[in-house]
Formats: structure tokens, sequence, C-alpha cells
């Protein structure tokens, strides 16, 4: 297994004002990006970081036949095997650190150490395959953990409106649905926004 990285923030780290002046701490929070697999975990997170994102991609090989189905995804070359992290701040005081999970199955053992400690978790969703979306949406119900699920519209794949994926999804009405392109920077920023939004509305008073 290789570790890379890789995404619009390589180079240099940008520092934020809470990290340069002294007696200033922000408020740190854990958001899980989670989904099946090949669905765009990785180009999220990646969308988004103001640091070199830390992924764990590894090449995929003839071993993975059969284990992995390509049908919707027959480019892709590598997969995650751990995890994807990275840092965005969204408000002067609001930094998210950015944790994807591995979408395939056998590496499903590690969500409950990737979870431990988040607000609540991005499901992201492909309308080719809801139904690889189906295990993230009844761990985090399980877990009791707030979640917005987020479409990641693919070039040339037909449209759905949010409320169309919710029925088919049978997500219930209070849960965010949204549409967005996670090679798109403001449309991730909107899923993020969305999902802060909604865990905030569920913490009690």
């Amino acid at each position: 297994m290789n570790s890379s990285a890789a995404g619009p923030a390589a180079g240099a780290e940008r520092f934020q004002p809470w990290q340069e002046e002294r007696g200033r701490a922000p408020v740190a929070t854990k958001i899980v990006v989670a989904g099946g697999f090949g669905v765009g975990k990785t180009t999220f997170v990646g969308s988004v970081s103001e640091i070199e994102p830390l992924t764990t991609e590894a090449v995929m090989t003839r071993a993975s036949e059969g284990t992995d189905d390509l049908a919707a995804t027959p480019e892709k070359t590598t997969t995650t095997v751990a995890m994807d992290f990275g840092r965005i701040t969204l408000d002067a005081d609001l930094v998210l650190y950015l944790f994807g999970t591995p979408g395939q199955k056998r590496f499903w053992f590690m969500w409950d150490d990737l979870v431990r400690g988040a607000i609540g978790a991005v499901v992201m969703a492909d309308t080719r395959r809801l139904e690889d979306c189906f295990p993230a949406l009844d761990y985090f119900e399980s877990c009791d953990l707030p979640y917005v699920v987020a479409v990641n519209h693919f070039e040339g794949t037909a449209y759905y409106e949010p409320e169309d994926v919710r029925e088919a999804l049978s997500v219930p009405a209070g849960i965010p649905v949204l549409v967005m392109d996670a090679r798109k920077r403001d449309t991730v920023v909107d899923a993020l926004l969305a999902l802060v939004a909604h865990a905030l509305n569920l913490t009690p008073a």
C-alpha cells in the first residue's frame, strides 16, 4: 500500500488566522465522508482541503476482479484502502477535519474507528447505483449520527431531483438531500455547510 497526496492545495500550506493569533482557538469538528465504491469520496475531500490531503490509494490488481464492480467506473484504477484525510476552515473559528471512509465491504471494519468523535457524516450517492449507499445509511441510522445525502452528479448521467432521490432511498423528511459535483469546491462546501447546520439543529440546547 502506498500513501499518496494530490489536490488543488498541493504545495506550501496556507495558514489561517486562528493559527497565527495567540490565545485564539478554533472549534474543531470531525466529519465523515462515506458511500459506495468509486462514488467520489477521495475527490470530495481533495476538492476542499486547504492542506495537502492524505490519501491511502492503492492500485487495483486482478485480485480485486469479481469483488469490486467497475461497471459504472471503468476508468478507475486505484481504490482507498484505509481513509482520506483533509481539513477546511469554514469560518474564522470553525475548522472541519474530513475523514473519507473506504467504500468496499472488506474494509468496513475500519468504520467504527473513523466515525468515533464525528459530529456527522456526508453520505455520497451515485444515481447509477443507489443501492451502494444503503450500508452507509443503515450504519449512521443505527449509531444515531446526523448525516446528509449528497448525490454526486456525474457528467453525462441523468439528473434526478433531490426529492426523487429521497424517495428512492427512503430518507426521512428531516434529513437534507442535495445534488453536487465532488470536483467543484463550492458545491462540496454547500454539502458540508448543510451537514453542520443539520447537526446543530439536532444538538440539544
